[in-house]
């Protein structure tokens, strides 16, 4: 699924309301974006270093499958400018991601915090791996 940013659609900023927001959102440090199915979602981030000694390999990639499916948000994670779906185990290991690799992962939708929440936990505890 592909998002456009909201800074991209400016020209669609009609109304002084939705110019505001955006403003507010901007000194917030909201990221707003333009979601397919709905008008408009906010994208939370973050940055993780891949600490076990493995990397990512098809058992922790089933870990953030299963992590991730417990979510309505969407989930994508992204890798040296490759972005797949975190919801997805194949897409997940094309990424190749060895130990001290950094990912990105993105959630857009209602529980997007309890989310990242979540992934986080299994990359601080490196996925129950030494």
């Amino acid at each position: 699924m592909r998002y456009q940013h909201f800074t991209d659609v400016s020209s669609q900023l009609t109304s002084e309301g939705s110019y505001a927001k955006r403003r507010r959102d901007l000194k917030l440090g909201r990221n707003r974006v333009t979601h397919p199915n709905s008008c408009e979602m906010t994208v939370l981030d973050q940055e993780f270093v891949v600490a076990n000694k493995l990397g990512i390999h098809a058992r922790v990639a089933a870990q953030i499958v299963k992590v991730a499916s417990q979510f309505k948000s969407d989930i994508q994670i992204s890798k040296s400018g490759n972005t797949v779906s975190g919801k997805s185990i194949l897409d997940i290991m094309t990424l190749v991601c060895p130990q001290g690799s950094t990912v990105r992962i993105s959630a857009c939708g209602p529980d997007a915090s309890d989310a990242l929440y979540a992934l986080a936990g299994l990359f601080q505890t490196k996925f129950g791996e030494s």
